[in-house]
């Protein structure tokens, strides 16, 4: 109950109270913060310590509890894969759930390993290159490009091979909460040539990196709100970021969509140059605006996430309500695709 005076108004905290408290919650984040960063590098020295086959043993337990016993995040992941395979069983679904939690644990697992497990003596025995040649020119074109990628597969390792071939390329992602984890997943991140630049405001930065023949890399799946541009994915409207397609239409800079797979097994990717788009190359017209532009690398995302959909991100709440002039619009019908159990590829 809060205290009052005798007029009957509530009593307002002094200065110095206010103070007092503020600086007692910033030092308890703090110790907060510390807290976690302290219990991610001990996990992750332990990860660093068994085997990546021990990895994913453990990775397929832990994935069971995460979606079947405790349900993470259960009900946003079932009605995505629902969106996404309108004709799927519910325990379809809750098995690609489950495949997807082993994926997204094995993929911290390799990411720990990392650092100790390419070289550049070995890189050739875990990764191969879809098209090697179109990959080298999309990453060395003498002129600015644009990379769009997801969060499908291991994005993470993506970036880090790239900077250890000597590609320079420069990545906008949200900074982490927690500036001690932040700055942990940035060391690794920029430890081979990445660069690394904050989502919020950084549009003039990333102008003046493409002005000056960069390569940017940006993930193309976020939720952009009500501001953003709304296109079709999987069958169902889904707002994106407006950037992506002008910083290729402004500065005349080839889109490439490029995605990191795992296929093998743990730790062994391929990484493919999914489909490029040159605003400077005569023809494909129809892509020369910002919605034509979208919603083309998106049904290019589309298309490789349906082959390996287990290794998709369906935790995200990619799909949101759509403005009132877009319901009136009826999506595209999906495109035909097997059922999940029949086209996604083991993890392992």
């Amino acid at each position: 109950m809060s205290l009052r005076n005798r007029s009957g108004q509530k009593k307002r905290k002094s200065p110095g109270r206010r103070l007092f408290w503020a600086t007692v919650k910033r030092r308890a984040l703090r110790v907060r913060h510390l807290g976690e960063y302290l219990a991610v590098r001990l996990v992750m020295s332990f990860i660093q310590a068994v085997s990546i086959e021990t990895c994913q043993w453990g990775s397929r337990w832990l994935a069971w509890i995460a979606a079947d016993v405790v349900g993470v995040r259960r009900k946003i992941v079932l009605e995505n894969l629902l969106i996404a395979f309108p004709d799927s069983s519910l325990e379809q679904r809750k098995a690609l759930a489950r495949r997807m939690w082993e994926h997204l644990l094995l993929m911290i697992c390799e990411i720990a390993h990392a650092p100790r497990r390419f070289h550049e003596t070995n890189w050739q025995k875990y990764i191969q290159l879809n098209n090697r040649r179109g990959l080298v020119r999309a990453l060395l074109v003498p002129k600015p490009s644009v990379v769009v990628t997801a969060h499908f597969g291991n994005f993470e390792v993506g970036g880090y091979v790239t900077g250890f071939w000597g590609f320079r390329t420069y990545t906008v992602a949200r900074p982490l909460d927690n500036p001690y984890l932040d700055a942990y997943v940035n060391n690794f991140r920029q430890s081979l040539g990445q660069r690394m630049l904050p989502k919020d405001e950084s549009a003039e930065v990333a102008d003046e990196l493409l002005a000056e023949g960069g390569t940017l890399v940006l993930v193309g799946d976020h939720h952009a709100g009500s501001r953003g541009v709304w296109i079709e994915f999987m069958g169902k409207h889904a707002s994106c970021h407006k950037a992506l397609a002008l910083f290729t239409l402004l500065n005349k800079a080839p889109m490439s969509v490029i995605l990191i797979k795992r296929n093998r097994g743990p730790g062994c990717f391929d990484i493919v140059l999914a489909d490029q788009f040159d605003p400077e190359v005569p023809g494909n017209d129809e892509l020369r605006g910002v919605t034509e532009l979208t919603q083309w690398y998106n049904d290019v995302l589309e298309r490789e996430i349906r082959i390996a959909p287990d290794q998709y991100w369906w935790l995200h709440r990619r799909w949101r309500e759509a403005p009132p002039e877009r319901k009136r619009r009826k999506p595209r019908a999906p495109r035909p695709a097997p059922e999940p159990a029949e086209q996604v590829r083991p993890a392992a």
